[in-house]
Order: structure tokens, then sequence, then C-alpha cells
């Protein structure tokens, strides 16, 4: 797999791959999700090709206390080939790079796949409540 940056040409094809996924939400514009990214650390949103053809994405962030992962995808046709696990490592250098202690991410509780996953690359549950609140309404 060949990883580079998101560009602008990728918008409808990594749409098209989180929806595939189920990473999308009804609350959640993924185009917005995209732009936003695109202003604090664009060259840490991370697409992956096999044979000229995206089929995985990653967005790193890191804002000096903490690392972040969101929007990882690997198409369904391309699962369980390494893709998500070369995407994670390759998003773990660049934090350690810039001296990141930790790297945190959010797994909605049912999808016990992805969860599975996380566990094997030694991700594991923090004895914390994920909140939030909506700031900016996408609807």
């Amino acid at each position: 797999m060949k990883i580079r940056a998101y560009q602008s040409q990728d918008l409808d094809l990594v749409v098209a791959l989180w929806n595939a996924c189920a990473l999308t939400r009804p609350w959640n514009n993924p185009q917005l999700d995209i732009d936003r990214k695109l202003t604090m650390q664009p060259e840490w949103f991370l697409v992956g090709e096999v044979n000229d053809e995206l089929m995985a994405s990653a967005m790193f962030g890191y804002e000096g206390h903490r690392g972040w992962v969101n929007y990882l995808a690997v198409s369904p046709a391309h699962q369980r080939h390494g893709y998500a696990r070369q995407l994670m490592a390759h998003g773990e250098a660049l934090l350690l790079e810039v001296g990141c202690p930790k790297l945190n991410l959010q797994v909605r509780h049912t999808n016990t796949q992805a969860l599975a996953f996380y566990e094997r690359l030694g991700y594991g549950t923090d004895e914390v409540l994920s909140l939030g609140k909506r700031l900016i309404t996408d609807q």
C-alpha cells in the first residue's frame, strides 16, 4: 500500500470509503470534517492506495498533549490484509517524531471488530468517559 497525504481530488472517494465502512453519521457532515482537518495538520490526513485505487484513510492529529486518530478506514474489499495496521504504524511514527507521548482514539462500544483490532495493536481501554458538546451543527 502506498500511503500519501490527502489531496482535494480525493474528496468523493474518501466520503464513499467512509460510507462503505459505516463511519459517517447524520450529525457529522463528512465534507465539513475534511474541510476542518485541512486547516490543522493537513499533511497528517492520510490515504492509502493499492494499484492506484484509494482504499484507506486515517486522520491523525496532535494538540501538544495527546495524539488522536479519526476516520481510520479500509474498504471492505481490502480488509484483513494488514492495511489498517500499516496506516496506524505510519501515524504512530509521525506522532513519535514530534514527541507525542500517547495516542487516543474513540470507538463506538458496539463496534466489536474495531475494538478487537485496536486491542491486537496494543491499545487498551482507558478508565475515562468520553464527553462531547457540539459547538457547530453541521445540518
